[in-house]
């Protein structure tokens, strides 16, 4: 299936496996990018030299091309956009507080830039910032979403920019990828659909969760950072809404000192950041402040296999789904799935 997309990034397939943080990993991303998808290796969570050595493991995995996501506004951003030019990876994707410069020197280098978004405005910033397409979130996305649905935000989002665009938000299959392209896009972008695969790295107890989870039980809070995030509802979840405004901020200083030391930053860094992002006018210190709570408490779950101890960022998605293919059987049947749903809407004319 060829599109705008697949002919940017040179995947065979016009679908993205997102970088999830302590889920998209060397691993996941080599085996999206050889069953023909293109997947994006979750930087945001990692160290310049472990995203050194996760690039280094991709390419001896697959010949494949694939990406890499990380924040433009962290210490180390200059040092990751340098690996990534060194590497000459294929694109990179970025949310919030795109660095201008960054943009270029990634563009000048032949690389993508592929930013994510929740609203029609930022679409349109994003491209003006040098953007090549943007990838749009609905509000059934997990993690950090917005309040407008998929079906809603994408027509709006493609009728504003004249790049390509990805839909996201409420994505699993065949169906999903025919309705989307109907819908404007040129593809689609899965992160809830991957992390429940056989080659994610979550465990098998956190999976499970996942899997057991229905629809009405993915909401959205606010409780950890002030923004929107989608969750699925467990016990950390329902102590969380329960703490007070200074317990979070105790939680957010323990996190915020504990993702310091895992990325090698400091306080002061992460002062810094704050404080570049807030002057965006998207977000406030005092949120940026508190940013390092999801990582934290996503680590738990992803990682150490404590659900019930971490949060679990989730699309909607999860609500439907139920078994745990591999990468390659995964896409495989999405394709087929599409191809069918093709056959069935040309049956009606």
């Amino acid at each position: 299936m060829k599109t705008a997309l697949t002919d940017m990034l040179g995947c065979q397939y016009p679908l993205i496996q997102t970088a999830m943080g302590w889920v998209a990993d060397a691993n996941l991303v080599a085996a999206t990018a050889s069953a023909g998808g293109f997947g994006f290796l979750a930087g945001a969570v990692m160290s310049p030299a472990e995203i050194d050595a996760s690039i280094l493991e991709i390419k001896a995995k697959t010949d494949k091309p694939f990406g890499v996501n990380f924040h433009m506004y962290v210490k180390d951003a200059e040092e990751i956009v340098d690996l990534c030019c060194k590497h000459k990876v294929a694109a990179v994707s970025y949310s919030r507080s795109p660095n201008a410069v960054f943009v270029e020197r990634l563009k000048s280098s032949g690389i993508k830039c592929i930013p994510t978004v929740g609203a029609a405005k930022h679409a349109v910033k994003a491209v003006a910032m040098g953007a090549d397409a943007v990838v749009v979130q609905g509000g059934e996305g997990g993690g950090h979403t917005g309040s407008v649905a998929s079906t809603i935000l994408l027509p709006e989002v493609v009728d504003s920019v004249n790049v390509p665009v990805v839909a996201a938000g409420g994505f699993k299959d065949g169906r999903g990828l025919v309705a989307a392209l109907a819908l404007g896009a040129s593809g689609i972008a899965m992160g809830t659909r991957f992390l429940l695969t056989q080659e994610s790295p979550v465990p098998a107890v956190t999976k499970n969760q996942y899997i057991a989870a229905r629809p009405e039980a993915i909401n959205i809070s606010k409780r950890l950072d002030g923004l929107p995030q989608r969750m699925i509802s467990n016990p950390c979840l329902s102590e969380l809404e329960k703490s007070s405004a200074l317990g979070m901020w105790a939680l957010a200083i323990k996190n915020g000192l504990a993702f310091a030391h895992l990325t090698n930053t400091s306080l002061f860094d992460m002062l810094k950041s704050a404080w570049k992002m807030s002057r965006t006018g998207d977000i406030s210190v005092a949120q940026t402040m508190m940013a390092a709570n999801a990582p934290m408490m996503i680590q738990e779950a992803m990682v150490k296999g404590h659900p019930d101890e971490g949060i679990l960022p989730s699309g909607q998605v999860a609500g439907i789904i139920d078994d745990i293919p591999t990468v390659e059987e995964l896409i495989q049947r999405i394709m087929r799935e599409s191809e069918q749903a093709l056959t069935t809407i040309k049956s009606y004319s």
